[in-house]
């Protein structure tokens, strides 16, 4: 990284100290040990609880439809299903959309229970399978810049490692339905950005972004993540064009809440909220249900799950910091605000977070070797 204007930054002397977990002193290392250690411990019971119940609210719920002889087709897929169709036929996305779920007891209020209408446009133009072609596409896109990225930064068994986890992970654009999840095209899209980015040419990692926040607003942390870092590095062309991109997106917005306000009718629902305060054990059920780990008990695949944070830690400089506080963050989010139901709010973390795995046995490798050196 090239020194800003201005002298070194903050953001320089982390690129300079290559490795950050193999310079730690052995207290703190020791230290990180044991937290990590207690961490994967206390996994184990933060999340089976929530897989229980999440489990438990599916079953009532198809109970429950099962009794009131309704349609199979109920369900986040089918409604977006529904609206594709519509939308597809020549309908507004707005009349579609809350039409679709007022029909569903879906909530229109506030206007962000209203998705926003690019995908639908999208799905109008290409069809479902089409964004489904797409994503696969994207999918090819990540592997060629996690192997361009990681070339010289990780060593190749690390970095076949990282492609094979990250072709795993991508793995869910296969699913016949995947053209009409928001969370997978978004965290493609922010996968890609953030294994694109570099600071010589940072535009083309910002127009990925831009794709992720058209169909998901939750992509937003992402990007005033890149602006923080941008403005720390004092890098002021690169955060004028961050923060272009909040504002274009922030004007989007407000055209979404006034289509919705639009649209909406005495009588329509409002959402619960989301302020659940779940705690982290959801975002751990989620990691265990979205990736590979569903094949393994969710007492098994919740502590593993925060193995990939190591792994992100371990390799250091701007791309491991950056993904290592956007992820810490999202999952944050979704610890906070998120409810059981909502647990796919993580699906913006993947394929990326994965790909940390590859880099935890290094990671722990350079902890327990400054934890136990003599002197």
């Amino acid at each position: 990284m090239s020194l800003a204007p201005g002298g070194v930054t903050l953001l320089d002397r982390w690129e300079a100290l290559g490795r950050p977990l193999a310079r730690l002193p052995r207290w703190a290392a020791v230290l990180v040990l044991a937290l990590l250690a207690g961490a994967m411990a206390w996994a184990v019971a933060a999340a089976a609880p929530v897989d229980q119940a999440e489990r438990a609210r599916i079953t009532a719920k198809a109970e429950a439809a099962s009794a009131a002889a309704r349609p199979k087709s109920n369900g986040d897929l089918a409604l977006y299903a529904r609206i594709a169709a519509r939308v597809s036929a020549g309908e507004g996305y707005y009349a579609a959309a809350m039409d679709e779920q007022r029909a569903s007891n879906y909530p229109t209020q506030p206007f962000v229970a209203v998705r926003q209408p690019t995908l639908a446009w999208l799905q109008a133009l290409i069809g479902v399978d089409g964004v489904r072609w797409l994503e696969l596409g994207l999918v090819a896109a990540c592997l060629w810049a996690a192997n361009t990225r990681l070339n010289g930064l990780v060593a190749l068994p690390e970095r076949v490692a990282a492609l094979v986890l990250l072709a795993f992970g991508g793995a869910a654009a296969v699913v016949p339905l995947a053209g009409l999840i928001h969370e997978l095209w978004a965290g493609l899209w922010l996968t890609f950005a953030l294994l694109l980015y570099r600071p010589e040419r940072w535009w083309p990692a910002l127009l990925a972004a831009a794709a992720a926040l058209a169909v998901r607003e939750l992509a937003v942390p992402f990007v005033l993540l890149w602006l923080v870092f941008a403005l720390a590095a004092r890098r002021w062309r690169e955060a004028a064009g961050v923060a272009m991109l909040l504002a274009v997106f922030a004007g989007g917005m407000v055209l979404h809440y006034l289509a919705v306000e639009a649209g909406r009718m005495p009588g329509d629902g409002a959402s619960q909220g989301w302020d659940a305060l779940i705690g982290y054990g959801l975002p751990l059920m989620a990691l265990a249900r979205l990736t590979g780990l569903a094949l393994l008990p969710v007492t098994l695949a919740a502590p593993i799950a925060i193995l990939p944070l190591v792994g992100w830690a371990a390799i250091g400089g701007r791309l491991g910091l950056f993904a290592l506080l956007w992820f810490a963050g999202l999952f944050t989010m979704v610890a906070l605000f998120a409810r059981p139901e909502n647990f796919y709010w993580s699906q913006l973390a993947l394929p990326a977070y994965g790909i940390g795995l590859a880099f935890a046995p290094r990671g722990l490798y350079e902890l327990a070797g400054r934890a136990f050196a003599r002197g």
